[in-house]
């Protein structure tokens, strides 16, 4: 299903019901532990996996790892980026 907003870019998805094999191990893997879910900006690599995987490594070093920035100055960052970038998620 296309997104209503023009502005939104369409990226074909494979649903997680439908998933299998090493897709299915990455969305495990990335589901959201309190809703079990995987996030939509996940959801974008699921037609190659290995790039999800990726994507969760990133984020989590970014995010977790080792920096003199606090966890809500990395949050804060995001939104800042998001905003600019008017990103609706």
């Amino acid at each position: 299903m296309k997104p209503s907003n023009p502005r939104i870019a369409f990226i074909e998805t494979v649903p997680e019901a439908q998933a299998s094999g090493a897709l299915q191990r990455a969305y495990r893997r990335a589901a959201d532990p309190k809703t079990g879910k995987v996030d939509h900006i996940m959801k974008i690599h699921s037609l190659n996996p290995a790039s999800l995987v990726d994507h969760q490594h990133l984020y989590k070093t970014l995010m977790y790892g080792d920096s003199p920035l606090s966890r809500a100055q990395r949050e804060m960052i995001g939104v800042v980026v998001s905003a600019i970038n008017r990103c609706e998620y």
